[in-house]
């Protein structure tokens, strides 16, 4: 049973993403706030949580913020940065704060299920509608090499096999769908992926997922 937190300032939202979740059956609802200081008291109380879903813009104490927090604690919690990203202009901050993806506010029903699945799983999520634009409005933050010269680093420092694995991660697949496509034992895309968090000195996924978009190793879906 997945254990979610739903942390968001507007109860109508949450109300609805809880009647959403409640059609899962293999989603439990355990706690609700209405802004990031009250979900860190409850985690740091004790509350025992697979995967928080927060809101960026809150009052007293914002998502990034609280994100930050629950990185710096340690706290086993993964988050979703939920975002209405016409509006929001942080969901690259929120996820340098340690959020494993975003997803919109609006996505449907079933990609909210299956973001919470994969972030549950251990993988980032990326909402693909949005991707390309979160990267395109965020490369000012993310370094000032071109995408050949990034490229050409990345060819220097991984393997062929690495890359292939990386490009995989950047299109969205699990470590199991990894596996399957590139015909290896998913022991060995663990491997694989431990190898490029350590010699790209990336903190997750997402950062992966983020180099990979930078890199020009695969295109934006919008």
């Amino acid at each position: 049973m997945i254990r979610i937190l739903l942390v968001d300032d507007q109860e109508l939202v949450r109300t609805g993403f809880r009647l959403v979740l409640s059609t899962a059956g293999d989603m439990d609802v355990v706690g609700e706030a209405a802004d990031g200081r009250a979900a860190l008291e409850l985690l740091e109380g004790g509350l025992a949580v697979d995967v928080c879903c927060m809101d960026i813009r809150m009052p007293r104490m914002d998502g990034i913020e609280a994100t930050r927090a629950i990185t710096a604690a340690g706290i086993p919690t993964r988050v979703i940065a939920l975002t209405t990203f016409d509006r929001d202009e942080f969901v690259y901050e929120a996820l340098a704060a340690g959020a494993s993806g975003f997803l919109l506010k609006d996505c449907g029903a079933e990609d909210l299920l299956a973001g919470i699945r994969t972030v549950a799983a251990g993988n980032a999520m990326l909402a693909p509608s949005a991707t390309a634009r979160v990267i395109e409005r965020f490369r000012p933050h993310m370094g000032a090499q071109s995408p050949a010269a990034l490229t050409a680093k990345l060819k220097a420092a991984l393997s062929p096999r690495e890359l292939e694995v990386l490009t995989a991660i950047a299109q969205g697949l699990s470590n199991q769908e990894i596996a399957a496509a590139l015909h290896m034992a998913e022991t060995t895309v663990k491997s694989h992926v431990g190898h490029l968090l350590s010699k790209l000195n990336a903190r997750d996924r997402v950062h992966l997922v983020i180099t990979a978009y930078d890199a020009g190793l695969v295109t934006p879906r919008r």
